[in-house]
């Protein structure tokens, strides 16, 4: 392969949204039995990939900060596991723009490995079978499987049990984290029962935004309430959410702290995100679409 017939590539990462989140077992391993249904808005982190000799990362965007570009980052392990697993003798020269809070519950590092495997692929002119594909990607983390997918869909056991769903109507999103980190570990810690009734029948399709958060209302996330325990400020988002006039339904995304809020259209959430800005100003505030 020569470098020069090799365009600048890239890739979205967008967030995973869990529109709902049940723990339905623990596994002997230590790892959780989940039932969820996720969502991938058009809004994350970007990933750029180049030709070059070596692996190299450069991060920037208003979240690098509170990252490292050292060799435990995620996205380089990706990179490493996709010349192990294909035998590539090829570098890249990676760029993360990290626009998604880390540690905010909304898959932002899974997102990250699974846009690198997607982005690699090209740029090594890698052919594989999406299930091998897969199996690197569940080595490099759970949520990880469903992030290389980026489509709707229901993850079951520890997130490597995957069924598409089909189209989520064009509801409005709004994004909502208090600019804290949230440890994961802690929050299951905090968690009373890990024994609960999975997600029921999922319609095969929701003609509008207030039809698909009424099935949401028969859900929930059980990650909620051990999350509002290891960081109050959850609790406070969720009451401001829940305040908007025009929200349909207000909700935690994963282990925290990033909530949710589903509007009718898009219009309705960036007008949501206006106000809910100048009311709190030092929150990241992202209005977007559902899908």
């Amino acid at each position: 392969m020569t470098t020069e017939a090799v365009p600048h590539l890239t890739e979205l990462a967008p967030a995973k949204v869990n529109l709902a989140l049940h723990v339905t077992g623990r596994r002997a391993d230590g790892y959780h039995e989940l039932d969820t249904i996720a969502a991938f808005p058009p809004l994350g982190d970007t990933l750029e990939a180049s030709p070059a000799p070596e692996l190299s990362l450069t991060l920037k965007g208003p979240f690098a900060g509170d990252l490292t570009a050292d060799g435990d980052n995620l996205v380089l392990r990706t990179a490493r596991a996709l010349q192990h697993a294909f035998a590539i003798e090829d570098g890249a020269a990676l760029v993360l723009e990290k626009r998604l809070p880390v540690a905010s519950g909304i898959g932002g590092g899974s997102a990250d490995a699974a846009a690198a495997l997607r982005l690699l692929c090209q740029l090594w002119e890698i052919d594989s079978e999406i299930s091998r594909l897969h199996g690197i990607a569940a080595g490099l983390g759970a949520d990880v499987p469903m992030c290389l997918t980026s489509r709707p869909l229901r993850a079951r056991g520890i997130g490597e049990n995957l069924t598409p769903l089909g189209p989520f109507p064009q509801a409005g999103l709004l994004l909502v984290n208090p600019r804290i980190e949230v440890s994961t570990p802690a929050v299951f810690r905090k968690l009373e029962s890990r024994e609960n009734a999975p997600i029921g029948d999922i319609p095969r399709s929701f003609d509008s935004a207030s039809r698909l958060a009424d099935f949401l209302r028969t859900t929930r996330n059980d990650l909620e309430a051990p999350a509002i325990l290891e960081a109050e400020p959850i609790a406070t988002v969720l009451k401001a959410l829940n305040a908007l006039p025009d929200a349909l339904l207000a909700r935690m995304s994963g282990s925290g702290a990033t909530c949710f809020a589903i509007f009718d259209d898009a219009p309705s959430a960036a007008r949501a995100a206006a106000v809910l800005q100048q009311a709190q100003p030092g929150w990241w505030i992202a209005a977007t679409t559902l899908s």
